[in-house]
């Protein structure tokens, strides 16, 4: 059972390791795979229909707690713990839930000190005690009546008409005062970790189509007696179509990946698909996970040939019917996602899923 500490507005965690509000999903789920022995049955949920309209979550099924990211941003935006008996809580180093200890209403008030009374929503019959960036939900459902808020009659949770006892059924940690308001916050410096992360990427282009990116960086101080002084920095970087290896180095620095094509399945588009001309060398991408883009050079000139990144909405409506794109391959026939269109329009390729209609790569 793992024993974690509850730091409202901030995080939860251990000595080991924390989910800090405003991770990123890739830092969280590294975290997750390097504790896998620990942590395990992880569940990742998303809507197929409307991806971007509906929080990305990580589901911890053995430990009752789920992890849920902005689905634009991709970055940690409420810790909610939903079943309190398959994990130990303790606020400041004292535990408030437990295997010896309950997690009742009286201790909840014992461990936070509340100071106003709280919420009653009747639809979910929930009794919901409010602080900054910390949230509790206590079950009411076997009670006839609603609590009632009587101010003339004590002070804090005495005021509250409820029997003693009441269990806390979730917990959530966010930022701000309303849970239903919370925005994913800005990353924590803690979460840098040497790496640089993209606030933005534009297309730069021409009349004549696209020419490369500009990306706005950011980037934060690292290395031992720096943290405390550690500010978060913004630089622009812009790559061109032609540019080589070191042109990209030198603006991004190393890549996390490079990663070499061992096939060319649009071969047989090409207008000579019989002519098999075998090749020395294949192309390659750099692999920047940070900043959401891959790079492919030329493996003869090891010049920029195009980009991948996300694109945020259609520039036109192309003419001509689509290529259709299967990413299986043969060590894997399997694909969970099923095949894409790829639309040319003004010198630049759009892969579209349709049963999701949003562009998934350039």
């Amino acid at each position: 059972m793992l024993d974690l500490e509850v730091v409202p507005e901030r995080s939860l965690g251990n000595e080991q390791w924390e989910f800090a509000l405003g991770m990123p999903l890739a830092q969280a789920i590294s975290i997750l795979q390097k504790h896998c022995r620990i942590i395990k049955n992880v569940q990742v949920l998303y809507s197929e229909q409307t991806p971007l309209s509906h929080d990305l979550i990580l589901n911890l099924t053995q430990d009752g707690i789920k992890l849920l990211f902005d689905a634009t941003n991709q970055r940690l935006k409420v810790i909610e713990v939903y079943d309190l008996s398959k994990v130990k809580l303790k606020y400041c180093g004292v535990h408030f839930n437990s295997q010896a200890i309950a997690p009742t209403i009286e201790q909840i008030d014992q461990s936070f000190g509340a100071t106003h009374p709280g919420v009653y929503n009747a639809a979910e019959q929930l009794f919901h005690l409010n602080f900054r960036g910390l949230s509790f939900s206590f079950q009411l459902d076997s009670w006839n009546e609603a609590p009632k808020y009587e101010p003339n009659f004590a002070m804090g949770l005495a005021s509250l008409q409820i029997p003693h006892g009441a269990m806390v059924k979730r917990m959530h940690i966010y930022t701000g005062n309303n849970l239903q308001e919370t925005r994913a916050p800005v990353m924590p410096l803690a979460c840098f970790l040497g790496n640089i992360y993209a606030e933005c990427v534009d297309v730069l282009r021409d009349r004549a189509g696209p020419l490369g990116l500009k990306l706005r960086l950011l980037t934060a101080a690292c290395g031992p007696g720096v943290m405390t002084d550690a500010k978060v920095r913004s630089i622009e970087r812009s790559i061109y179509f032609g540019d080589s290896c070191q042109d990209v180095l030198g603006a991004l620095g190393s890549p996390h990946k490079v990663f070499y094509k061992s096939e060319d399945k649009m071969k047989i588009h090409s207008p000579s698909p019989h002519k098999q001309v075998p090749s020395k060398c294949n192309d390659y991408f750099f692999n920047y996970f940070t900043l959401g883009v891959d790079i492919l050079f030329d493996s003869t000139s090891h010049l920029v040939k195009k980009f991948w990144d996300q694109i945020q909405e259609l520039l036109g409506h192309p003419m001509e019917k689509p290529v259709v794109l299967h990413r299986s391959s043969s060590a894997n026939n399997t694909n969970p996602f099923g095949s894409t269109f790829c639309f040319g329009l003004q010198r630049m390729i759009f892969e579209v899923r349709t049963h999701i209609s949003y562009l998934t790569a350039l």
